[in-house]
């Protein structure tokens, strides 16, 4: 039977959207037009997320016939079934309790984590107007907009939609085009420090130690 309460609440829209993109405030502290932007382009893809798996399952209808031929059997408009990778593999168990459900809380969770540890430094080093290269910035150059990928891609692996994974990959050219300009700008200021620094440490893929020269 169908679960007419499945979608509709906007009220979930609004407040899970609220704690996600507050959480990320709280951990990224932006201060610079180029923060702001990196801020916005996450908290879009946020909403994106939630409209569709509280308010209007737009994907759910877009592939509804299709769905509905490949899985005569399921209700294509109940919530569990807008977990579409568990749906799409056929597993008989709790989605929110599937492998990649799971492995989505912990990169969410983790993303997090990664974002508050990168701020610390971060905040310590501009109070000093130093590079910031200890911490999580010793194995990678842009920890926050690695932070930012890692928990849009576990949110993918949790609710896949149209939307989202259409934004995803515009969303990482446009972290990716924040960081060259970052380091454009670190440049300038640092010079030769940050041509070593660079030489070193992986961009967005950490490295098991501080002595990486790999780019990531």
């Amino acid at each position: 039977m169908h679960d007419g309460n499945a979608y509709g609440l906007w009220s979930l829209v609004i407040l899970n959207s609220a704690i996600f993109i507050i959480f990320a405030f709280s951990f990224a502290k932006p201060r610079s037009r180029r923060d702001w932007r990196s801020l916005g382009a996450f908290s879009a893809f946020i909403v994106a997320l939630f409209t569709e798996m509280y308010g209007f399952p737009l994907t759910i209808y877009l592939l509804s016939g299709w769905l509905q031929s490949q899985f005569p059997e399921t209700d294509i408009f109940s919530h569990d079934a807008g977990h579409l990778w568990h749906t799409l593999l056929g597993w008989d168990i709790n989605p929110h309790f599937d492998p990649l459900h799971i492995l989505s809380n912990l990169l969410i969770f983790g993303g997090f984590i990664m974002l508050a540890s990168a701020w610390r430094v971060l905040h310590a080093a501009q109070q000093q107007r130093e590079l910031a290269t200890e911490g999580i910035y010793a194995r990678m150059r842009h920890p926050q907009y690695s932070a930012f990928i890692v928990i849009m891609f576990g949110f993918l692996l949790q609710w896949p939609t149209l939307p989202t994974l259409t934004m995803f990959p515009v969303l990482v050219y446009v972290y990716v085009r924040l960081a060259r300009r970052e380091e454009q700008e670190a440049l300038r200021e640092f010079g030769d420090r940050y041509r070593a620094y660079m030489a070193r440490t992986p961009a967005f893929i950490p490295s098991r130690n501080s002595n990486a020269t790999a780019e990531g």
